[in-house]
């Protein structure tokens, strides 16, 4: 059996995995990402769990690991370059090359692109976009990311950086975002874009205590402000959603991350916002769908996807 190591690079933790070529993750391990400040140690300790992992299931199979490859989802990575490159949620500044660093310790392949494609990729390998050739994953979180896939192709873009659907501007002039700009979809539709919303409509300042998740919980029970919340977050998401049909025409457009997890309270004026404001030459060709991996596994599985991108890709 091969293995893959899939490592999901977070601002606080790094966890990582040894997955099969089905998608099951057999061995995992995390470390502190935010303990390091240099990514010599930091790759040091990170190759000492990855051989950790090797070696506990060599000693399940009975026989050595074969290693495909190292991939690597990490914030502002870079595909072409193997760099992660001024990631200003990282301890660890600057611009980081793994693929030199890691050689250091093994001699495999090394693939790392951004959180945010490597989670669309791993749906497109162990997911609910298998044998899809189009389509988009938006993931909602502390920010907003997305992954485009077009011809069953990853889109990269020529700096590397493609899909950066969460920074395009939705309202001019609007919230200022971590990017610099104004407006972003993301200071809307984000974890953190939800709770200035409901604080907004509640006439309250944002405060620590108030998450998208106690949000959500509010809408579930009725709480007319929380529900008015959601059709805001959901009519803006929709919105963006539909202008991002025009550029791709997916067949699908895949949906992961915490905020996702409140249900109906957002799919319903989602999909009402994306039905409304969609081209009509795309009407019923494409499908809004939350993400078929588990949560827990989705950036490791994302991660460990690169691999095969790289091997089918032959580059």
């Amino acid at each position: 059996m091969k293995y893959s190591i899939g490592v999901d690079m977070g601002g606080t933790n790094t966890d990582m995995g040894l997955v099969t070529e089905n998608g099951n993750i057999f061995q995992r391990r995390n470390i502190p990402t935010n303990a390091y400040t240099e990514l010599e140690p930091y790759v040091r300790d990170m190759m000492r769990e990855v051989k950790a992992m090797m070696e506990e299931q060599q000693a399940i199979d009975g026989e050595a690991v074969e290693l495909e490859g190292i991939g690597i989802g990490a914030p502002n990575g870079n595909f072409y370059t193997g760099c992660v490159d001024n990631a200003p949620n990282l301890t660890i500044k600057g611009v980081l090359d793994f693929g030199k660093e890691i050689k250091k310790y093994m001699s495999v392949p090394v693939v790392l692109s951004n959180d945010a494609n490597a989670a669309a990729y791993g749906e497109y390998v162990y997911g609910g976009a298998r044998g899809m050739k189009h389509f988009i994953m938006f993931t909602l979180g502390t920010g907003v990311g997305s992954g485009i896939v077009i011809d069953g192709k990853l889109v990269h873009g020529s700096t590397g950086g493609a899909g950066e659907l969460g920074h395009n501007i939705l309202v001019p002039h609007g919230r200022k975002c971590s990017c610099g700009r104004e407006g972003c979809l993301e200071t809307y539709t984000s974890a953190r874009g939800i709770v200035q919303t409901y604080c907004e409509l509640k006439g309250v300042p944002v405060t620590p205590d108030v998450t998208s998740k106690m949000i959500g919980e509010l809408a579930h029970q009725g709480d007319p402000i929380a529900m008015k919340t959601w059709e805001t977050v959901g009519d803006q998401l929709g919105l963006a959603m539909a202008n991002s049909v025009t550029f791709s025409a997916p067949e699908a457009i895949f949906l992961m991350g915490g905020p996702t997890q409140v249900g109906e309270p957002l799919l319903k004026p989602l999909r009402e916002s994306f039905e409304k404001y969609l081209l009509n030459i795309y009407v019923g060709s494409c499908r809004i769908r939350m993400s078929e991996l588990k949560a827990n596994e989705v950036a490791i599985l994302g991660a460990a996807a690169l691999i095969k991108m790289k091997n089918e890709n032959g580059k």
